[in-house]
């Protein structure tokens, strides 16, 4: 029964999934913490820091792993396969009538409407893992201190990373 489940909340997450993979973030958390109760707020910010460290794109590696915790391997391959199944009937769809759509200024209107409401959701991404994972000042400082030097350029988004890790070895052994 846990794999039906599973089907369905990836498959559902993935049909609603407009945006990309940090966009996705809340209706991920919705549905595996708050809906089922897979994993609790700590448990999916430390999944959050996990799928956005290992290569791949963030919404199916926390699917993978979700499936994986939820229903071991055949459950990572399932919630993996329905979190992408919407979006490859989609795209195959999509990819028949291109011609058609390219230039409609109605679906460009569409897209021009979809944008902020994307930017809603990666911003309540943010938010929320800022609140459950910004836990004292060092945290607060180290996350001020990254995005100035990721935004300004200053050091490379994979070394802040490897640095951040260490910073956190040190600060809090």
């Amino acid at each position: 029964m846990i794999y039906f489940y599973l089907f369905l909340a990836f498959t559902r997450i993935g049909l609603l999934a407009f945006g990309g993979g940090i966009a996705v973030l809340p209706l991920i958390q919705k549905e595996i913490v708050d809906t089922y109760q897979w994993l609790t707020t700590t448990q999916f910010l430390d999944l959050v820091t996990i799928s956005e460290l290992t290569p791949g794109p963030i919404a199916i590696n926390s699917a993978t792993f979700v499936g994986y915790r939820v229903g071991g391997i055949f459950g990572a391959f399932i919630a993996t396969g329905s979190f992408c199944l919407p979006s490859v009937i989609f795209i195959l769809f999509i990819s028949k009538f291109l011609s058609l759509f390219e230039g409609n200024e109605k679906v460009q209107k569409i897209m021009k409407g979809l944008r902020p409401s994307v930017i809603a959701l990666m911003s309540l991404a943010g938010f929320s893992i800022a609140q459950n994972g910004i836990m004292d000042w060092f945290a607060v400082v180290l996350c001020v201190l990254s995005f100035i030097l990721v935004w300004r350029k200053m050091i490379d988004p994979i070394f802040m990373l490897i640095l951040a890790g260490f910073a956190g070895i040190v600060f809090y052994r």
